[in-house]
This record gives structure tokens, C-alpha cells and sequence, in this order.
């Protein structure tokens, strides 16, 4: 009887230890930067007064640097726990008033863009749906959603501007005053989060699709409503799980389509208190980040078990192994990717750092044939040459925190807490704590996006192997003496390795968006390096004078996300 209590304190245990080092982060940020805080906060409120050590210590004692780690870190949680957040280093307004305005605005934001994201997941399922319940398998590919999540997050939000706001004149360009703000934002974040749900969906009722107890219940003659809300309920149990993570996904990754529009939500908040080295707003709304975040994750791993327990209960809604897919068209892709190569090809023979003003902006032609950007520089030859890198980078930190997810979700037998506080924290929030302690560069992006990226993989995988666990067939074979390494390598893996795979693979895009984010931030890849992710912002001024400058780019991802998308669906 001793198992579980043991067990029970060993999981609150790391619990515990895990929130103690990311209190202890956040609030020894001001001497993570390794620079002095106090002349930073000197010359961000005045830049007349000479930085003397006078003025220094002042500043020291007045911010309480001079109390050694400790002793700061002390004061910085008796104050959170006093409700207290600190005062702004540069207008020394309280922090806690702008963080609850910005906490409010974000909260309505990411729940409208949550029943977008609900809307594109429930048509991209419909078909797999209407098909599982008569009976029929679905084995379409995931084209559509692969496009649909692609697509960068702030130039859906630049397109509906230029479309719906400018020229149309249906909705506010930007700010915050009413719903109305709401809709352009809301959509441009949804749309990708909803396709990458629609993906994890269509995945769960395929399998359903493929159980025993459905061709049972389909041959006793069952009633079509009673088997499709069977098979809703068997995939909700994996999609509740993502519906949380997707919700703190996108309360603490909304930052720069708050950027595009405007809005004051604490994304935008906290990127511009990092670059004005505003520390206690930096700290404030990541902490406020990681509460929302853990809660999101926690409501919708509580949904899972719910909707799971009955299910493994009563061995009705279980799942079969995965079937085959249906075999597809290599030669399609074999013609795609020789087209692709060629014409990286082509533009890596081209000076991608050329300087050519007197060909500012000019449209495709036989000198340039994917035009020019603002400065006159060749797009081909910085659409190429960013390919090489921005490509295989993402593929690579795509690759490791896949396997991170399927090793922490086979290992971790209940939802986990530590994926729940990993996922509550957007790449470029933990970018902004490892560049102020080993400073900005590639090495810091590429930690950043692996240290977040496994949460969402992990829980899927979980969800999954608990399914599997349940199964019937696997009852039997433990009962006939099989291993647990056996049935693990045998049937739970091969089981979960190919929804998680196509998972990761439609998240590549984003994860190349990621780092390409954190570079423009400063975090990364800095200008003039032709990498796609500057070169969607950079062009982002002339999207309406020139859109070659963000399609080109913007169709690279897209591209990279349906090439590893097609790799998936072979897997199967």
C-alpha cells in the first residue's frame, strides 16, 4: 500500500524542484544579463546624468541589487506573494496594474482565437468523420491543414490588414477598443492552431475508424448517432489534452501578431520590456505566462482523464493497432523536389548580400526572377541561400524534440506537470532567460525552441500510449507472459510513433518560424543574414507595394511543411 504514496511524493517532489528553479530563474533575472543593472536603468531614465558611482549605488539600493542573490530573490517573491510585481525600471510605474490590462486583453484574445481554431479543426475532421461512422476509412492526406498551419501566424495578420482593414474598411487596422479588434487577430492566430489541430483530430478518429468495437457495433446494426458520438468521444480524449496546451500555446505565442495589430497584450508587453531591459516586466508577465499556461494544460489534461477513464473502464472504446495507409505518388514528390533543388540551385550561385538600390522593390523578371527587396538585393539568391540553413535547422530541432516527446510520453505514465510548465512558456520568452545568461546567438534559439517544442509531442504521445495500454490485446499478451519491452517495442511505439511524427512534421513550419522570430528579435539570426524567417519581416513594410517580398519566403515554409508532411504519411 506504500507504492502509491511513495510514487505520489516522488512526482511532487519534482514538481516542486522544478518550480523552485524556474522562481529562482525568473527572479535572479536582473543578474543573469551580465552586465550592471544599475547603469542600464540609469541611462533608461536619464541619458544626460553621467553614470558616477554615486548615482550608481543609489540606483543599487533603490532596486535592491545590493542585497547579493539572495537577498534579491527574496524580496522579488515576497513581493509576488504580497501581490506586489515590482515597479517599472524606466517610468517606475507599478507593473501589476499594466500586467493585469495586458493579462485581460490576451485572455479575451487567445478564447476567440481557441473557437476559431475549434471551427478549422471541425471542418478539416468532418470528412474522416462522416466516413468513420459509415463504415469507411479516410485515408486522405493532410494537404490542407499542412498549408493552413504553414502559413506564418503574422502574415495571415498583414494580409487581413491590407485586405479587410485598408482596403475594404470592415475592421480596425489596430488597437484595442472594442470586439471588433479582436477579429483580425483572433483569425490569424487560429487558423494555423486549428489546422494543427485538425491534424491530431483526423489521426484519432482514423483510428477509431480502424477499431474492432466499430465494425462490431456497425454490424449489430447500432444507430449512426449513437457510433459517431462513440468515435467523438474516443478522440476526445486526445485532443482535450492539445486543446489545453494549444490555449497556453497561444495565450503566451501571441506576441507577434500582437505586434502586426497593436494590441496590448502581455506578449507584446513582454518583448517590449526586454528590449528596453525593463526587467521586473519581464519577470512579471512571465510569471503571469507560466500561471495561465499551467492552469490551461491542467483543465485540459483533467478533461482527458475524464473522457479516457470510462473509456479504458469499460474496454469498449479501445484502440486497434494502426492500419497501413494507402500507398502514395513518389514520383509527384521525386518531380516536386528536383524543381525545389534546381532552383536553389540556381540562386546559390547569386550574392545574396548584393546591394543594388537603383533596383529597389522590382517586381520578378528574367534578371531577378523572384524580384528584389527594399534594399535591391536578389530574393532568389537570400531565398536560397536562407533555405540551406533555415531548412535543415528546422528539420533538426523538429527531429530532437520529437524524440524527446516520444520518450517522455512512453515513460510518463500519468499527465505530466513538468510538460505543463514547459509548455506554458513560448520559445521566445525562455529565449529572452538563456540569452541573458549566455547571450544572444543561434545556440541560445535553438534551446529556446527544443526546450518548449517537446511539451506539446510528450503529451500526445501519452495520451496515445495510455490508449494503447488499455487495449485488450495487450491484456492478453501480458497474461501469456510478455514482456513489457516487448509489448513497448512491439506494439505501443509503432503505435504512437506515426501520429507524433506527422504531428512534429506539421509543426516544422512553425518551428522554423520560431527561430526565425527569435533572430529578428535579436535572439537569433540577425540581419543581413538571408534567413526566410527575416525575410517575411523585412518585406513585411512593402506587402502591399511588393508581396513578393513575404510570399516568396511565406511559400518556402509552406513548402518545407508539405515535404515533411508527405515523409510522415509514408511512415505509416
Amino acid at each position: 500500500m506504500t507504492g502509491r504514496p511513495t510514487a505520489a511524493a516522488g512526482r511532487s517532489a519534482i514538481v516542486a524542484a522544478i518550480v523552485t528553479g524556474i522562481v529562482a530563474v525568473i527572479g535572479l533575472l536582473p543578474l543573469f544579463s551580465g552586465r550592471d543593472a544599475a547603469l542600464t536603468v540609469l541611462r533608461a531614465r536619464s541619458t544626460e546624468r553621467e553614470p558616477d558611482a554615486e548615482a550608481l549605488a543609489a540606483v543599487r539600493r533603490e532596486l535592491g541589487l545590493d542585497a547579493g542573490p539572495f537577498g534579491l530573490l527574496r524580496q522579488w517573491f515576497e513581493g509576488v506573494v504580497r501581490g506586489d510585481l515590482g515597479q517599472s525600471w524606466v517610468s517606475r510605474e507599478p507593473v501589476g496594474a499594466r500586467v493585469a490590462d495586458a493579462l485581460g486583453v490576451s485572455a479575451t484574445l487567445t478564447a476567440f482565437a481557441v473557437l476559431i481554431a475549434l471551427a478549422v479543426a471541425a471542418l478539416l475532421v468532418a470528412r474522416t468523420l462522416v466516413r468513420a461512422v459509415n463504415g469507411r476509412r479516410d485515408d486522405g492526406g493532410n494537404g490542407v491543414a499542412t498549408v493552413l498551419a504553414g502559413v506564418p501566424e503574422f502574415v495571415i495578420g498583414a494580409l487581413f490588414v491590407v485586405l479587410f482593414a485598408v482596403r475594404l474598411r470592415w475592421l480596425p487596422t489596430s488597437g484595442w477598443n472594442g470586439l471588433g479588434n479582436a477579429v483580425l487577430p483572433s483569425v490569424a492566430l487560429g487558423i494555423p492552431a486549428g489546422a494543427v489541430l485538425g491534424v491530431i483530430a483526423r489521426d484519432a478518429v482514423r483510428d477509431a475508424a480502424s477499431a474492432p468495437w466499430l465494425r462490431s457495433w456497425t454490424a449489430a446494426g447500432m444507430r449512426r448517432r449513437v457510433i459517431g458520438l462513440a468515435v467523438l468521444r474516443r478522440a476526445a480524449s486526445v485532443v482535450a489534452e492539445q486543446l489545453g496546451l494549444l490555449f497556453a500555446g497561444l495565450f503566451g505565442g501571441a506576441a507577434a501578431v500582437e505586434v502586426v495589430f497593436a494590441v496590448p497584450g502581455i506578449g507584446r508587453l513582454a518583448i517590449n520590456g526586454a528590449i528596453a531591459q525593463d526587467v521586473p516586466v519581464v519577470q512579471a508577465c512571465v510569471l503571469v505566462i507560466l500561471v495561465v499556461g499551467v492552469v490551461a494544460s491542467g483543465i485540459g489534461k483533467l478533461a482527458a482523464r475524464l473522457l479516457l477513464g470510462p473509456v479504458a473502464e469499460a474496454g469498449a472504446l479501445t484502440a486497434a493497432p494502426p492500419a497501413p495507409g494507402s500507398p502514395s505518388r513518389p514520383w509527384l514528390w521525386i518531380c516536386a523536389a528536383t524543381v525545389a533543388i534546381a532552383a536553389i540551385g540556381c540562386g546559390l550561385s547569386r550574392d545574396p548580400f548584393a546591394v543594388d538600390l537603383s533596383s529597389r522593390l522590382r517586381p520578378p523578371s528574367l534578371t531577378h526572377p523572384i524580384g528584389t527587396d527594399a534594399l535591391g538585393r536578389d530574393m532568389l539568391a537570400r531565398l536560397s541561400h536562407g533555405a540551406m540553413h533555415t531548412a535543415l535547422l528546422a528539420l533538426a530541432v523538429t527531429a530532437t524534440t520529437a524524440v524527446i516527446g516520444v520518450l517522455v510520453g512512453l515513460a510518463a505514465k500519468r499527465a505530466s506537470t513538468s510538460a505543463a510548465l514547459v509548455n506554458a512558456l513560448p520559445p521566445v520568452v525562455v529565449a529572452l532567460v538563456v540569452a541573458a545568461a549566455t547571450g544572444p546567438g543561434w545556440a541560445g534559439a535553438v534551446a529556446a525552441v527544443v526546450a518548449t517544442g517537446w511539451a506539446p509531442l510528450a503529451g500526445h504521445a501519452r495520451s496515445l500510449a495510455a490508449e494503447q495500454h488499455s487495449c485488450g490485446y495487450l491484456t492478453a499478451s501480458r497474461a501469456l507472459g510478455a514482456s513489457s519491452w516487448h509489448l513497448t517495442t512491439r506494439h505501443v511505439l509503432p503505435a504512437i510513433v506515426p501520429p507524433v511524427v506527422r504531428n512534429a512534421c506539421v509543426r516544422v513550419p512553425a518551428v522554423a518560424l520560431a527561430l526565425a522570430t527569435l533572430g529578428y528579435l535579436g535572439l537569433g539570426a540577425q540581419p543581413p543574414e538571408p534567413e526566410w524567417g527575416l525575410l517575411i519581416a523585412e518585406g513585411m513594410p512593402y506587402v502591399e507595394r511588393a508581396p513578393w517580398t513575404v510570399l516568396f519566403p511565406a511559400a518556402g515554409l509552406i513548402a518545407l511543411g508539405l515535404g515533411a508532411t508527405s515523409l510522415a504519411i509514408r511512415v505509416r
